[in-house]
C-alpha cells in the first residue's frame, strides 16, 4: 500500500462496510482494542530521556504501536526495546542508523527527539520518507533551518507536531482564551520567562573514540561540525555546546514562553520587527505596537514580575488588567472578576498526553496539528532574532516577511551553517 493510500485508509478506517463475516472480531476491534487498520505504527528517532516520557504518553494510546527505535548509542536503544515491550510492543526492532526505520513501508509516523543538531535534518529525511513526525524542541538550530524544515513538511503534506506542549496545557489555553475574550481589554504587552543566556563552553577534553557498534560518533555529531568525542556529551553535556546545543541556551524555555506569547497575541505566521537586549531583559515589538518582553536572570525578586507559578511562564497584560500561567497548574490573574465564569481541571505536571493526542488525531484526519510546522516556524524564528540581538549585544530591526536583518551583514551571518557531510539535504 502506498503512503498516501495508507494516509486515506486511515482518515477513513473507522467506515467499515461489507466486512467478510470469517474475519475474526479481534481484527475489527470487538474485543476492545484497536484494530490494526485504525493503529497507527511509529518509530522512534534518537529517544533518550525526555524523549521516553513522549513516548510512554504515545504508548499509552489504544491506537499506537511502536515497532522500530534508531539511535547510534547502543545502551538507548535496547532500553527502548525494553519499554516497547513493557507495553506489549513486542516486535520492536533496533537499529543504529535511522534511515532503516525511514525506509520501512509499514511505519506511518515517528518521534525525533534527538539533540538540538539532528532535530530539522532527522525532520527533513522522515518527511520526504513519507512519515508523519513529532519533533521535540527546538526543532531547528537556526532560522535557516526553521524554513528549510516548514518549506519541506508543507512539500510533502507531512503531518508535524512541534513538542512544545504547553498549548495543549489547560492553564495556558485558559489564560490565552481571556485574551481572546478581552477579558484583560487591549493586549499591550506579553512576556516570556527564559533560561538565563551565556556563551557557549569549550570543548571537552577528547578521549578514545569507542567502537562504532556500540556508540557510532561520526553519526551521533551527524550534520554538526566535528568534535572530538567523550562521553560526557552523550550523558546530557552536549548542551552549551556550539554546533550541538541551539542559541546560546534561549529556545531551551523560549520554544515554549516565546510560543505561548505567540499564540496570546495571535502572531502565529509572523514575528516581532524590533529586538533589544538590556542587561538581563531582551525586548521586542510586533509591527502593531504590542511588546515582547523576555526575562533572562530568573524570576524571584523582579517587582511585578512573575513569581511563584513554576517553570516556564508567561504574563499577558492588556490595558484593563493581566493574567499570568506557568508549570504549576495555575491562572493567576490582577482581578478576580477577570476569571469570573471560567474553570479549568489542573493537570499533574505538564504531561504531553493531550498534544499527542491531537498529533494522532490529525495523522488520521491529515488536518494541521496545534504545533504544526508553519507555527514553529514563526516561534523559533522569534527565539532566534532575539538570542542574535543578545549575542551582538545591539538593537535589531527583522523583517518577518523575508526573515533577515535588513542592511545588517553582521546579523545576517547568524543566520544558519552548513551541514557537515554526509549529513546534507
Amino acid at each position: 500500500m502506498s503512503k498516501s493510500s495508507r494516509r486515506a485508509f486511515l482518515k477513513h478506517s473507522a467506515i467499515v462496510a461489507g466486512a467478510p463475516m470469517i474475519i475474526p472480531g479481534s481484527a475489527l476491534g470487538l474485543n476492545g482494542k484497536v484494530a490494526p487498520s485504525n493503529r497507527i505504527v511509529l518509530g522512534g528517532i534518537g529517544i533518550g530521556g525526555r524523549g521516553r516520557k513522549v513516548l510512554n504518553a504515545f504508548l499509552k494510546q489504544p491506537d499506537c504501536q511502536f515497532i522500530a527505535t534508531a539511535d547510534p548509542q547502543k545502551e538507548r536503544r535496547e532500553r527502548l526495546v525494553r519499554l516497547a515491550r513493557h507495553y506489549d510492543n513486542m516486535e520492536c526492532e533496533p537499529y543504529d542508523n535511522m534511515h532503516d526505520v525511514l525506509n520501512r513501508k509499514d511505519i506511518d509516523a515517528v518521534i525525533i527527539a534527538t539533540g538540538d543538531r539532528w532535530h530539522t535534518t532527522a525532520s527533513i529525511y522522515a518527511a520526504r520518507a513519507g512519515k508523519d513526525i513529532y519533533c521535540e524542541k527546538p526543532c531547528s538550530m537556526n532560522m535557516q533551518e526553521c524554513r528549510e524544515l516548514d518549506e519541506e513538511v508543507l512539500k510533502n503534506k507531512t503531518v508535524f507536531q512541534a513538542g512544545t506542549q504547553r498549548r495543549s496545557v489547560s492553564n495556558f489555553k485558559l489564560a490565552k482564551d481571556l485574551v481572546n475574550k478581552g477579558r484583560v481589554g487591549k493586549l499591550t504587552k506579553v512576556h516570556a520567562g527564559i533560561l538565563k543566556m551565556r556563551e557557549y563552553l569549550e570543548p571537552l577534553p577528547a578521549e578514545p573514540e569507542p567502537d562504532p557498534a556500540v556508540i557510532n560518533w561520526d553519526r551521533w555529531v551527524g550534520p554538526a561540525p566535528m568534535i572530538p568525542f567523550n562521553i560526557e556529551y552523550c550523558k546530557g553535556s552536549w548542551r552549551n555546546h556550539k554546533g550541538l546545543y541551539a542559541a546560546w541556551r534561549l529556545p531551551e524555555w523560549g520554544a515554549h514562553t516565546i510560543d505561548l506569547c505567540q499564540w496570546a497575541a495571535d502572531a502565529d505566521g509572523t514575528a516581532p520587527v524590533e529586538y533589544e537586549a538590556e542587561g538581563t531583559t531582551i525586548r521586542a515589538k510586533y509591527a502593531n505596537g504590542v511588546e515582547l518582553v523576555m526575562r533572562l536572570a530568573g524570576f524571584k525578586g523582579e517587582g511585578d514580575w512573575i513569581e511563584g507559578i513554576g517553570s516556564c511562564p508567561v504574563r499577558y497584560e492588556g490595558d484593563e488588567g493581566w493574567v499570568e500561567a506557568g508549570d504549576f497548574e495555575r491562572v493567576e490573574v490582577s482581578d478576580p472578576k477577570i476569571l469570573e465564569g471560567e474553570c479549568f481541571e489542573p493537570e499533574a505536571g505538564i504531561d504531553p498526553i493531550h498534544h499527542v493526542r491531537n498529533f494522532l488525531d490529525c495523522v488520521k484526519n491529515r488536518e494541521k496539528p496545534v504545533c504544526n510546522s508553519s507555527v514553529a516556524r514563526s516561534s523559533h524564528i522569534a527565539c532566534f532574532a532575539a538570542a542574535i540581538s543578545w549575542k551582538l549585544g545591539r538593537k535589531l530591526k527583522f523583517d518577518p516577511v523575508t526573515e533577515t536583518f535588513p542592511d545588517d551583514e553582521e546579523a545576517n551571518e547568524l543566520l544558519g551553517y552548513k551541514r557537515r557531510k554526509p549529513y546534507v539535504i
